[in-house]
């Protein structure tokens, strides 16, 4: 899987197909989107002036409810990330901090055996020249090689027991070293340990914020998409795949005007602009609720191209594409960039435009992030064409 920090393009994911709902009419939460209520569609009917106001205002509700969702679930994937950034970071200091224990540990075994040795080597040096013993044997030899035998024997005790109180003091002064570095350790552990509860704590909060706005956003949708077919004589499910289309395009669109922009003050500027070499990195963060299925979201995504007219050689494009993009995962994250998702949204809430469960659900992914290959590229080979023809690659 190869995910590229530069890619100016954003994919992502889809819309949960909802069924047209009974007409019943929306309260209007307090401080929240106005939504409109079946008795203002209904009056709307039977003008058609009032009618495309009617869709307008429904319209605008929609998409609003859709960006409220998107702000929540892109707060909970960031706590997400830096939560599980928080906890890698305890485990990597738990691990310096035990290694460096040991070690201190080991270089006190060292130092308390070399202690030993060399008390006992003074015992044996204090011995020899404090008997008459040493002295008796020296003056009595009458062989020049025995005297000069003994006499380097004494001599070689005595430089072995200074050589042996030095490797002493130097395996002391290293065990001290080495508990000072492990009690910093500790207490850097100690630190990030509390970080990581504070992180996980803050991640669950944002998970259980999002999770509600997006039940709320969902349940609103379902029936906004009612009452834009009951406008326009057509049924829900046409309604999302029309306003998936015409928000993607739209968004595609803000991206080519930054891109063009940019460029253009580039040239202005006359700079010679080269993407950097940055180095890209993917991780799993630990998203609630999603269920990582590859070849489960390959066989929603088999089952889904065919309402764009794609048959099975598109489909070979479409799983070459996006196993380099995300292994077909639903909680895979560029680290360099936030591109997320099966598709690789950038940034990761644009697929709020197809549902409000994007963070979670493969489905979402997969149906927006065939809605952007259908705008962009014509096809899912198109888009793996472009993808194989830049380095780094991207569509």
């Amino acid at each position: 899987m190869r995910l590229t920090p530069s890619r100016g393009w954003f994919v992502a994911a889809a819309v949960v197909v909802g069924a047209l709902v009974a007409p019943v009419v929306t309260a209007v939460p307090a401080n929240a989107t106005e939504y409109p209520t079946w008795q203002d569609v209904e009056r709307a009917k039977g003008d058609e002036q009032a009618k495309k106001t009617e869709v307008a205002r429904v319209q605008a509700a929609l998409e609003s409810a859709q960006q409220a969702a998107a702000v929540k679930s892109q707060a909970a994937l960031d706590a997400s990330q830096k939560a599980d950034a928080a906890e890698a970071a305890l485990a990597s200091a738990t691990q310096a901090a035990t290694a460096l224990q040991a070690q201190a540990d080991h270089a006190a075994a060292t130092a308390e055996r070399a202690e030993q040795r060399a008390g006992q080597l003074a015992a044996n040096l204090y011995r020899d020249s404090s008997t008459s013993q040493m002295t008796t044997r020296i003056a009595t030899a009458k062989d020049p090689s025995q005297l000069l035998y003994q006499l380097g024997a004494l001599d070689q005790l005595s430089s072995t027991w200074a050589d042996v109180m030095d490797d002493a003091s130097v395996a002391a002064g290293t065990a001290s070293s080495l508990h000072d570095q492990a009690t910093r350790a500790e207490d850097e552990r100690a630190d990030l340990a509390a970080r990581a509860e504070s992180t996980a704590s803050a991640a669950e909060d944002a998970e259980a914020v999002a999770n509600a706005a997006v039940d709320d956003t969902q349940q609103h949708s379902d029936e906004l998409y009612a009452q834009l077919a009951a406008l326009k004589d057509t049924t829900a499910t046409t309604e999302q795949r029309y306003q998936l289309g015409v928000q993607v395009a739209a968004q595609k669109a803000e991206q080519q005007r930054r891109r063009e922009a940019a460029a253009a003050a580039a040239a202005a500027a006359a700079t010679h602009t080269t993407t950097p070499a940055t180095s890209v990195g993917s991780s799993y963060p630990s998203t609630g609720g999603v269920v990582v299925d590859p070849s489960g979201a390959q066989a929603y995504a088999r089952s889904a191209i065919g309402a764009y007219g794609w048959g099975s050689d598109q489909f070979s494009c479409l799983v070459s594409l996006w196993t380099q993009e995300s292994g077909w995962r639903a909680n895979a994250l560029n680290t360099s960039s936030g591109a997320y998702g099966i598709p690789q949204s950038l940034p990761a809430e644009k697929m709020a435009v197809a549902g409000a469960d994007w963070r979670t659900n493969a489905a979402t992914q997969i149906n927006w992030g065939l809605a952007y290959i259908h705008d962009a590229y014509g096809s899912p080979c198109g888009a793996w064409n472009h993808e194989m023809s830049v380095d780094p690659h991207w569509y």
